[in-house]
């Protein structure tokens, strides 16, 4: 058959199984979504606006991507799910048309400490083959250059068939790994500031541990008491060595306390098993203080903190190991690669080669494969995932992006905006959750959900194109050509806070003096240097409050109440008004509902099913006893309390026989950050992302301190809401505060009394002071792809 007739066969009749070009979402509930009906075509961007907590997250991830995962997860066998995440079916009449979902969220990427770029893209494996098969002196496998593998030796009696018999016989076995044997493959070793452990003056009776959890009047007094290693009476200073020794570093041993066995262990053993093998981000704020306090961390003096054992570290290629390829930057290993000429492993080094390139495309570059990848910013944890994507062979997938845009400077949106772009013309749907005008201007439809946040929104309220939007009336399409104008009144500094000779990461020796009692806008391009200058140089200092973008750790009975230590005095207000205890007033503790033990919900495990959550008939999701609910304050029981908003609440507490001013001035402060729609008693693990780094400005707005670092506040909100920070921003500084704003936005820039920008380009190509002055000067000078970008968006 010719060319022409196959083509003209095509043309005549479209194929049926072609005509499934919609994902149809109808009778959307999850969240604040209200009966949400939406058509989204497939093998297009789609990008989905509207306020922070106007149910975006809700509609994209909640609903279309979850039930897309869960209806793979049920295709594997009963036995395999029982090691899966259960999930439960999104509250939706209607879901047509899903395909594979893969969402590249901004969860920041796990803080094990034995994670790093390199481990966590797969980077790290191929240059360990490439040694296994290059390196010179040869040493052995992938293993002997893996920090996580360590060296083993064994020698026992196997058996072995020999005809009719078996026969014993000795055999030794032995691996090499490249696990640095001092510090574990970790990089570091710790010390303990003994002092921070115990106070020496005291005994053990009178307290002298000051490690969190460690008190005498529990188990720890008994064993401590029982063991007969030293005297509990008499002072620290006072013990012998041995006792000294037994206190603190003795080993695991079985001793009978009281007729019950149990094991002693000194406490610094104790302390590196129960704390330090922890996550610190997962830490209690008080045991994360004990070991910011207590512990030192060291370079290892025996591995250099390259982690890897001098074996792994004598083997090279070229004349480097793979502890130095680790620690370049990955455009230079990139390089680096490219050049090597091996016909044996051309497939590894074209991977490899792939991989490393990837990074470069997508603006990583500046990192290298040793960084821990727990210290990687919301933003650059997205696209570190992003990148095993970029080369799959995977058509009509539909790709999950939350704000891809975070932490990226104007300069950098439009690579991203190429890449999503690439996965579309790749045949796959991709769905943006975005802000930025630059990234909602490259979409082929937009979604719009409000009007407003929380209760107020949950609605479509637009469909169709950009044009479209900016023409419509929505809180969007009246703000997406929102331009700022150069502050003409600018505030006198203070003072300064001189920096000197700063050289964390790629800084180069900077100097730098910050002016106090100012707005101070620290910019630059990605992997410039700005975290590093700030973080490592102004953050630690006393009078300082740093607000990053770090994740808030709630369980699901965390609520924006508890974690803003508002609802502190509201039981305490409750208990006073009737005379009660305060804990009656806490659904975790005496007031709880007991059947549902104060969660409202009746969770049931089905097994490898998923897990059925239902309302508590008991106190109807209330969470409290019917007896507890009976105590008013101001007319209102503590539920109803908790089902306010915080606008609501603050009105309620600001006067009358409600009136609680501690109450008053957080939920002030709350209001303040553009939190009024949120409800009290909402799970914290239902907060947008914005929302999340909102909540945690509001409760550290409280602090003490004279400087207030900000890391991108801007993240996940609005163009509408931008103003409101800005106004916040402007009251703190009027209070006599000084603010330094690590940001990308144009707007904030426009409106700062100083900025100061970091490049001119990222990783070693950055770390220099590029500008220093006013806004207006920056847009004047030009000099700088910040100053290009902000003329451009101010209009000079």
């Amino acid at each position: 058959m010719s060319s022409a007739t196959k083509t003209g066969t095509r043309a005549s009749a479209t194929h049926t199984a072609d005509s499934h070009d919609l994902i149809r979402v109808q009778g959307a509930r999850v969240n604040n979504l209200k009966d949400v009906s939406v058509e989204i075509p497939k093998r297009r961007l789609t990008v989905f606006t509207g306020v922070s907590g106007s149910g975006k997250s809700s509609l994209v991830f909640a609903t279309i991507a979850a039930e897309s995962q869960r209806m793979i997860n049920e295709t594997y066998s009963a036995f395999v799910q029982g090691f899966m995440p259960t999930l439960s079916r999104p509250d939706v009449d209607l879901l047509e048309g899903l395909t594979t979902a893969i969402i590249v969220d901004q969860e920041r990427m796990g803080s094990n400490p034995r994670s790093t770029v390199g481990t966590a893209t797969d980077a790290n494996a191929m240059l360990r083959i490439l040694f296994s098969r290059l390196g010179d002196p040869h040493i052995g496998s992938p293993n002997a250059y893996s920090f996580n593998m360590p060296s083993v030796t064994a020698t026992g009696a196997i058996t072995v068939q020999r005809g009719a018999k078996t026969v014993a016989e000795k055999a030794t076995f032995s691996r090499l790994g490249g696990m640095c044997p001092r510090c574990e493959g970790m990089g570091s070793v710790t010390d303990f500031d003994l002092t921070a452990l115990y106070d020496d003056t005291l005994s053990l009776n009178e307290g002298a541990l000051t490690i969190p959890g460690y008190s005498m009047d529990g188990w720890y007094g008994r064993i401590f008491r029982g063991c007969g290693y030293f005297d509990p009476d008499k002072p620290i200073k006072k013990f012998t060595k041995k006792q000294l020794h037994d206190l603190l570093y003795k080993e695991p041993t079985k001793i009978k306390v009281e007729g019950i066995n149990v094991t002693y262990e000194g406490l610094v053993p104790r302390i590196q098993k129960s704390f330090l093998s922890k996550d610190v981000d997962a830490m209690q704020p008080h045991i994360r203080a004990f070991v910011e306090r207590a512990v030192t961390f060291t370079t290892c003096p025996e591995c250099g903190g390259t982690r890897l054992t001098k074996e792994a570290l004598s083997s090279k290629i070229n004349g480097r190991n793979i502890a130095d390829l680790c620690a370049m930057q990955i455009s230079d290993l990139a390089d680096w690669v490219r050049e090597l000429d091996e016909p044996t492993v051309t497939p590894l080094i074209k991977g490899l080669q792939h991989l490393l390139d990837s990074f470069t495309d997508i603006g990583l570059g500046y990192l290298s494969l040793e960084r821990p990848s727990g210290t990687l910013s919301g933003g650059e944890a997205q696209r570190t995932k992003m990148i095993r994507h970029l080369g799959s062979s995977l058509t009509d997938v539909t790709y999950v992006f939350d704000e891809p845009t975070i932490g990226l400077h104007p300069h950098d949106i439009q690579r991203m905006n190429d890449l999503l772009r690439q996965l579309r013309d790749k045949g796959n749907t991709v769905l943006v959750v975005e802000h930025k005008p630059e990234a909602i201007e490259i979409a082929d439809h937009i979604v719009d959900i409000g009007p407003r946040a929380g209760s107020e929104g949950g609605e479509i309220v637009f469909e169709g194109t950009v044009d479209g939007l900016r023409a419509s009336k929505t809180l969007t399409g009246r703000h997406l050509d929102d331009r700022a104008t150069l502050k003409k009144n600018l505030r006198t500094p203070a003072g300064a806070l001189e920096v000197r000779g700063a050289d964390t990461h790629n800084l180069r020796n900077v100097d730098v003096d910050i002016p106090l009692g100012a707005l101070v806008v620290v910019t630059g391009v990605a992997g410039s240097g700005k975290s590093s200058l700030i973080t490592g140089s102004v953050s630690g200092r006393d009078d300082v409050v740093t607000i990053d973008q770090g994740a808030i750790r709630g369980s699901r009975r965390s609520n924006p109440a508890t974690y803003t230590g508002l609802l502190e005095p509201i039981r305490k207000a409750f208990a006073k008004a009737n005379g009660v205890k305060p804990a009656l007033f806490s659904s975790n503790s005496e007031g709880a509902c007991p059947t549902c033990n104060g969660a409202g919900v009746i969770y049931t495990d089905l097994g490898v099913m998923a897990t059925v959550e239902s309302t508590c008939e008991e106190c109807e999701g209330k969470r409290f006893q019917a007896a507890v609910l009976e105590y008013t304050l101001g007319g209102r029981n503590i539920a109803e309390v908790l089902e306010m908003s915080v606008a609501e609440a603050e009105q309620f507490f600001g006067s009358g026989d409600a009136r609680i001013p501690a109450a008053h001035k957080i939920l002030d402060r709350l209001a303040d950050v553009g939190l009024g729609y949120l409800r009290l008693g909402q799970q914290l693990t239902t907060l947008s992302g914005g929302e999340r780094q909102r909540i945690k400005l509001a409760t550290q707005m409280a602090e003490k301190g004279g400087i207030y670092i900000l890391d991108e506040p801007t993240t996940g909100l609005h163009l509408a809401d931008v103003e409101q920070l800005l106004g916040l921003l402007d009251r703190l500084v009027d209070s006599g505060k000084s603010v330094i704003v690590i940001e990308h936005h144009q707007a904030v820039m426009a409106h700062a009394d100083w900025i100061i920008d970091l490049g001119p380009g990222a990783g070693h190509d950055g770390g220099r002071i590029v500008f220093e002055g006013t806004p207006a000067d920056l847009v004047a000078d030009r000099s700088t792809l910040t100053g290009e970008h902000l003329a451009a968006y101010v209009g000079a």
